[in-house]
């Protein structure tokens, strides 16, 4: 029994696909049912003139099916090639332990030479990455820092420790948000020790 590989890739890139995807591939096939039924009854009554414009309509439609077979692939492969680069990028740059940019995009091209053409999407994505990195530490600091801070307190209200602790450290102003939320985390935590 001969095995369909491009059958069984297309299946997986179909399943994998957006739903717009799926959805744009359903109506070609509809027009199709449509032509061939169009076609079998002009053939059931000898219209020469309706068999041939239908045929051409079959034709335009079996291209068009392609088409959108060929775009879904297309994109299936640039979300796949995004995704595994992200994921590489993001190994590298947690083991570099770099912040210059420009220098984990070059050594990043000289470790993996087949990304050499996509300089602009390593650069951004490396610009993403070291961002939501950045972030994570403050996560983790305001945590850490907070639940020093509450246990030498002792205030009840939320609201009163949050805004004590966002005076006693100002860098974490911009993440009031944050603290307010990882509060109200810790407080409750607090409660239901108690």
């Amino acid at each position: 029994m001969p095995r369909c590989g491009r059958l069984r890739t297309f299946i997986r890139e179909y399943s994998e696909s957006s739903t717009t995807d799926k959805i744009s591939f359903i109506p070609p096939f509809i027009i199709l049912t449509l032509e061939i039924i169009l076609i079998i009854h002009a053939y059931m009554v000898q219209e020469v003139y309706v068999i041939t414009l239908t045929a051409v309509l079959l034709i335009i439609s079996i291209i068009e099916i392609f088409l959108v077979a060929f775009e879904m692939h297309e994109h299936y492969l640039r979300s796949n090639f995004d995704r595994i680069l992200t994921i590489r990028l993001d190994d590298f740059v947690t083991e570099k332990k770099e912040n210059n940019v420009k220098k984990i995009v070059e050594d990043f091209i000289m470790k993996y030479p087949n990304y050499k053409n996509h300089r602009n999407e390593i650069y951004h994505t490396i610009c993403q990455i070291l961002e939501t990195h950045r972030e994570e530490e403050i996560e983790k600091e305001i945590s850490i820092k907070l639940k020093k801070f509450i246990k030498r307190k002792k205030k009840e209200n939320v609201d009163k420790i949050v805004e004590s602790f966002v005076s006693r450290f100002p860098k974490y102003k911009p993440y009031r948000i944050e603290v307010y939320e990882r509060a109200c985390q810790l407080m409750a935590s607090k409660n239901n020790i108690k």
